[in-house]
């Protein structure tokens, strides 16, 4: 004889507390203190002083919410790996070709802000191991996020299949890359726009074949 089920009663989200919210509040402006600093005097200049002065706290508190300073720009990273498992999560659900687009348009985007900052960050990324570190183990996590897009892709048909999942995604990742660093060092035009340039040109040719030629086939057609 199967037991009754037990009843089930419906519980109201948690409502986030003021202590938690203010938290909150303290390690934002603390992120952006930061990152402000590193864009205006470079990474290895701003001490974590600097950084507590700017947010108006007191120097011990930084170490309540980053262990070390290098710990600032895993965050800035983590932004992006988290745009990363976003766009898989969509790409489980439906067609790929749209997620990598607007994904290559939304890494772009965070970028837009200040290419002194991103400067600072690839200076520091050059010129700290620790920091060198981190962003090898950030770039492994976001390729293999991607190879997985790209994987989802290939076993429906969407795209090209003589290359494996890992290797496009390499390629993908190399060009993100490109287009920001660019971007940082010499900041004309729209990053967005460039963005998309570039997508008009590597979709055609992610897509399988007789899909290529028709994106192609229809863009000649409109100019």
């Amino acid at each position: 004889m199967a037991l009754p089920a037990p009843a089930t009663h419906s519980t109201p989200p948690a409502r986030v507390g003021r202590r938690e919210r203010r938290s909150a509040e303290i390690r934002e402006r603390l992120f952006h203190a930061a990152l402000q600093l590193f864009a205006e005097r470079g990474y290895l200049e701003t001490t974590v002083e600097d950084i507590t002065d700017a947010a108006d706290l007191g120097k011990g508190t930084f170490f309540n919410y980053f262990p070390t300073k290098e710990h600032v720009l895993a965050t800035f990273g983590g932004e992006r790996i988290a745009a990363i498992e976003r766009a898989l999560e969509r790409a489980q659900k439906g067609p790929v070709l749209p997620v990598l687009r607007d994904l290559m348009a939304g890494v772009v985007g965070t970028s837009t802000e200040s290419p002194a900052m991103l400067r600072a960050i690839y200076s520091a990324h050059a010129s700290c191991a620790p920091v060198r570190a981190e962003l090898h183990k950030r770039l492994q996590t976001a390729r293999r996020l991607m190879t997985e897009i790209f994987t989802l892709a290939q076993k429906r048909g969407e795209i090209r299949r003589d290359l494996p999942a890992a290797e496009l995604a390499r390629l993908t990742q190399l060009l993100l890359l490109g287009i920001t660093m660019a971007w940082a060092l010499d900041p004309e035009g729209s990053l967005p726009g460039t963005a998309q340039d570039v997508w008009d040109m590597l979709s055609p040719n992610l897509q399988t074949r007789e899909k290529g030629r028709k994106t192609k086939s229809r863009r000649r057609m409109r100019s």
